[in-house]
């Protein structure tokens, strides 16, 4: 049988997400810029697409803009919002265990005479709010913080880190990085104080190339892509209509019951926590139960290389990842491990395993068996 543990990397489309999609590109294939009827159908998605999300989000529908991703959703926040508050200040706050999106942009920033500090966080991937506290300055302009981390499974306090910037005379921008959280929590950024939200459709049974950004009308913000005006001219480019109405009608299918998806998901986690437990020379990394995200679990395997393991599971129909799958293919030292203080011996021993709304137990014992099987023997021709 086949077992799909790799939502966190991507999941898979759902078919009224693809039905409707091939609909709009074979039907309602106008240019939404155009002003006659079948500009008029193409441009109706856009406007329901956006809707739906203020409503989700609790915001306005003009503080929506939809994008070619979390990656780019995430460049924007963080480079529009630097550039266009400088003046105020040239100093930005993310943590140690961001994803690249977010890091080589700050990255990038650092090499045009922006300061960066990286937060630590604790053993299991929580950032230190006393650090954050201590970072705080006049000059800080922008806070970004990852919500649920893509590796262990994490969780930010997000009412606090907001709460820690409103009693500031001068409050930073707040950024949420919630690709991996949208689907999974509700969240509401102006009651959280949120100024700037991402989200991505393929982390939710969505589009590959989608993606949302929530944007606090009153945070300053210049755009990085320039082109036709689009979007009120933050967001240049024509936009991608089927991909818009696809992205939203995940959205709405991973809204509908979220709490009994969510309860079954933390069952998953939990049966599939107990049963690694239970096998000899493994450690569950970040934190314990219910206090992580309830569709990812970070695994070393003391003795078994993890890009061994890997392709042995796949040997079966098991298909995970090593670490994140969303930089590359190339193997490297996990930066989030790191920062967690996992064993040296451990960091090239990791995988991650993550579950959706539509994994099964059967899915999760089939691992569990292939594990038990396959360890012992790995372990025995391990280099020593």
């Amino acid at each position: 049988m086949e077992a799909y543990l790799d939502n966190s990397a991507t999941t898979r489309c759902l078919e009224q997400v693809t039905d409707l999609m091939v609909r709009v590109m074979r039907e309602d294939y106008g240019n939404p810029s155009s002003l006659h009827t079948k500009g008029v159908e193409a441009e109706r998605h856009i406007r329901a697409a956006r809707e739906f999300f203020a409503g989700s989000l609790k915001v306005n529908e003009k503080e929506i803009y939809f994008t070619s991703g979390g990656t780019e959703s995430n460049n924007l926040a963080v480079l529009g919002t630097a550039l266009a508050n400088q003046r105020a200040g040239k100093h930005l706050i993310t943590t140690a265990i961001e994803h690249p999106s977010v890091q080589n942009p700050l990255k990038h920033l650092e090499s045009q005479g922006f300061r960066v500090t990286c937060l630590p966080v604790d053993r299991a991937g929580v950032v230190s709010l006393e650090a954050l506290r201590e970072a705080l300055c006049d000059e800080t302009i922008l806070v970004s913080v990852m919500h649920v981390n893509n590796e262990i499974g994490s969780v930010q306090p997000l009412e606090e880190i907001a709460g820690l910037l409103k009693a500031r005379e001068r409050k930073p921008l707040f950024h949420v990085d919630a690709i991996q959280s949208y689907g999974k929590y509700r969240i509401y950024p102006k009651k959280t104080g949120i100024d700037l939200l991402s989200k991505s459709g393929h982390k939710i049974h969505g589009p590959k190339g989608t993606g949302v950004l929530y944007v606090n009308e009153k945070a300053k913000i210049r755009p990085v892509i320039f082109g036709g005006e689009q979007q009120k001219g933050l967001r240049s480019g024509t936009e991608n209509v089927p991909g818009i109405a696809g992205i939203a009608e995940a959205a709405k299918a991973c809204y509908e019951g979220l709490d009994e998806k969510i309860d079954r998901m933390y069952q998953l986690k939990e049966r599939f926590v107990s049963g690694v437990r239970a096998l000899d020379g493994t450690t569950v990394n970040g934190p314990e139960g219910r206090a992580g995200a309830p569709h990812i679990v970070s695994v070393s395997f003391e003795g078994v290389r993890s890009e061994v393991l890997l392709h042995a599971l796949e040997e079966q129909g098991i298909y995970a990842s090593a670490g994140s799958a969303c930089s590359s293919n190339k193997p490297a030292v996990s930066r989030t491990l790191q920062s967690i203080q996992l064993k040296k011996e451990l960091l090239g021993s990791t995988l991650r395993f993550s579950f959706s709304f539509e994994t099964g137990e059967e899915e999760i014992d089939h691992c569990l068996r292939e594990l038990e099987r396959l360890l012992p023997m790995l372990r025995r021709y391990v280099r020593r």
